[in-house]
């Protein structure tokens, strides 16, 4: 009867440990089991608020001295009466009044027209001309001094020969971004050339290939990422000339209406066209730094 009452008394209870026996590992409870720290997620949006709050900043800190100027300086005046300004500017950037009163957009399209021109023919002359002075050594020995000494003048050194020449305002502002825009093609150009590697170039003399064919299957995807280089620094050097050569040229053009608003001391709409003047030269430099990537290729590093 007693052994009876022991066994029912141990139902339940774990079993005793037997000498030499192994003792299982127990089952933890949960609230024993002790939760790991979980990764912290990136933020979402810290991607798109880095990319964002920099230039925000940026463009705050300038606003924030440029109105301490104005409030120090009778002669300047406040972002709030530029921002203004530029609304009236900018709601009609396109009415006509006369032949030296028009609006800026007006202004801007001449402007953007001398530089087509002008660069225009600068990459139709400087970029076969940086090909020849690289393929060739003879060419390039001859064409490196003349470049290296005339790549160092101002270029509105060049406009009184353009007024001489040309006998007119527009044809010599055309001369002067020609005469700045040709030198960067020339020099990336040839430099694109020089460095394609030699390897091509003897695989080439064994297939006995025209120079049309080493020109366009070999020179040509070598050099694109230099000759894109040298197109993208000409035209941020040519938007820089223009509005220097039409301040002393007059006519239609931004410069020139920079000029004539400073004849009326009218300042903030000289504020207003450094802005405007920078925000064409940014988009077209970001135009062709997009096209260059498009093009540049990396090197597979082994």
């Amino acid at each position: 009867m007693s052994a009876v009452m022991d066994n029912l008394l141990n139902v339940g209870a774990p079993p005793a440990a037997t000498p030499g026996a192994s003792v299982p590992a127990q089952a933890a409870t949960p609230a024993a089991v002790a939760t790991a720290p979980t990764p912290a997620r990136p933020a979402r949006f810290k991607p798109l608020l880095m990319a964002i709050l920099p230039p925000l900043l940026g463009i705050a800190f300038i606003v924030m001295i440029w109105e301490i100027v104005a409030v120090k300086s009778s002669g300047i005046p406040s972002p709030l009466v530029t921002l203004k300004e530029a609304i009236v500017v900018f709601s009609d950037p396109f009415y006509q009044k006369g032949p030296n009163d028009q609006g800026i957009g007006w202004n801007l399209l001449a402007s953007l027209k001398r530089v087509a021109m002008g660069f225009g023919l600068a990459a139709a002359v400087g970029i076969p001309a940086g090909f020849l002075i690289g393929r060739f050594r003879f060419l390039s020995a001859m064409f490196n001094p003349v470049i290296a000494i005339l790549k160092p003048v101002s270029p509105l050194a060049w406009l009184p020969i353009g007024l001489l020449v040309f006998k007119a305002a527009n044809p010599a502002s055309i001369w002067a971004i020609f005469i700045c825009s040709i030198w960067p093609m020339i020099i990336n150009t040839a430099a694109g050339v020089q460095r394609v590697p030699q390897d091509y170039m003897n695989v080439a003399r064994v297939l006995k290939l025209s120079e049309w064919k080493i020109l366009t299957k070999i020179l040509f995807p070598s050099v694109l990422p230099y000759m894109l280089t040298g197109v993208r620094l000409s035209i941020g050097t040519a938007w820089l000339v223009i509005v220097a050569a039409e301040m002393l040229t007059g006519g239609v053009g931004i410069g020139f209406w920079v000029w004539d608003e400073w004849n009326n001391l009218n300042v903030p709409h000289i504020i207003i066209a450094i802005f405007a003047i920078g925000l064409v030269g940014l988009l077209l430099e970001q135009a062709l730094v997009m096209l260059a990537r498009a093009f540049t290729y990396e090197e597979v590093k082994s």
